[in-house]
């Protein structure tokens, strides 16, 4: 039951973290921080699990690796840019949190181009001329 450790941790490190603000908020947001990164570390493995089991039924169903590579990176840039505007909010500094969603949106278009352009092509082929 990971969840429960995880919810355990966020919950002493959250009661940890109003205690502490009142006296030396630096402190408090590097602890909640800390606490974010330990959770992500904890997570990693679990990740690399599924991204593994992607892969092989990828491979036994002839998919081309780069596209799954390629949604896979994707999806990272999502959740990486989603955890740094987290942090970033969780310091107070909601007009950083937003820039990095934006540049997370905009690399995760960049590199979605190629996919798109696959399927546009595959689309036009199928309509009849």
């Amino acid at each position: 039951m990971e969840i429960i450790q995880i919810v355990g941790l966020g919950l002493i490190v959250t009661i940890l973290s109003l205690i502490i603000k009142e006296q030396k908020p630096m402190f408090a947001f590097l602890l909640a921080a800390f606490a974010g990164i330990m959770i992500f570390l904890f997570l990693i493995g679990k990740i690399s699990s599924v991204i593994q089991v992607l892969e092989d039924l990828a491979q036994k169903s002839s998919i081309n690796m780069v596209f799954l590579k390629t949604i896979l990176k994707i999806i990272g840039v999502a959740y990486i840019a989603e955890f740094g505007a987290q942090i970033v909010r969780d310091a107070g500094q909601e007009s950083i949190a937003s820039k990095i969603e934006l540049s997370g949106k905009v690399l995760i278009m960049v590199m979605a181009i190629p996919i798109i352009t696959v399927i546009v092509e595959t689309v036009v082929k199928l309509l009849p001329a």
